[in-house]
């Protein structure tokens, strides 16, 4: 074998490693932002539930609370005191229970808890579809950048070798911000 021919054997075989380098870390920013996809639908998903859950428990706290102020004008205009100290007794109720159907802190499910519930859910959606775009862009760096080094093997331009080992480590950095820091360059 020629000189030639032993410097291109060896060049081309450390660009297949950086080839391949390059794809296993594409494997693993593809699973990450499919995971980060998965968790921000299902956090979406909970989220929806919850504010679904406290739009139903007002509707019931609502009905509860007109039910109750209703009976209370009814009771006003009569004069029978047992019919007056019943009614007296189902407002109580009513209002008792409105009470707790606003904030049960024991079960998490008054509306305030749902809606603190429902909130920290959004948040955690968008954090993961921030770790999901950081993914994403990650990926498309590591396949320019295998694409870069595969033209490098055809062409023999060591230009296109460095700046896919760039776009790799530009790859690098993405991933370190999806697991760490999702979001902190916002590119879209």
């Amino acid at each position: 074998m020629s000189g030639g021919h032993a410097h291109l054997d060896a060049s081309n075989k450390k660009i297949a490693l950086l080839i391949a380098i390059m794809a296993l870390l594409l494997a693993i920013a593809e699973t990450g932002g499919k995971s980060a996809q998965t968790d921000a639908i299902n956090s979406n998903v909970e989220a929806s539930n919850l504010w679904a859950f406290f739009q139903a428990k007002t509707i019931r706290m609502t009905t509860v609370r007109t039910a109750a102020e209703d009976m209370t004008i009814t009771r006003d205009a009569l004069t029978d005191e047992a019919a007056k100290a019943a009614m007296t007794r189902q407002i109580d109720t009513w209002q008792r229970t409105a009470q707790r159907w606003d904030s049960e802190p024991e079960t998490r499910e008054g509306r305030k808890e749902l809606a603190a519930r429902a909130v920290a859910a959004e948040a955690k959606r968008d954090k993961k579809y921030k770790a999901y775009h950081d993914f994403e862009i990650a990926s498309a760096a590591f396949q320019i950048g295998i694409v870069l080094a595969s033209a490098t093997v055809i062409t023999g331009a060591l230009a296109l070798a460095w700046l896919a080992g760039g776009l790799g480590i530009v790859g690098l950095g993405f991933m370190a911000i999806a697991l760490f820091a999702p979001g902190t360059i916002h590119l879209f």
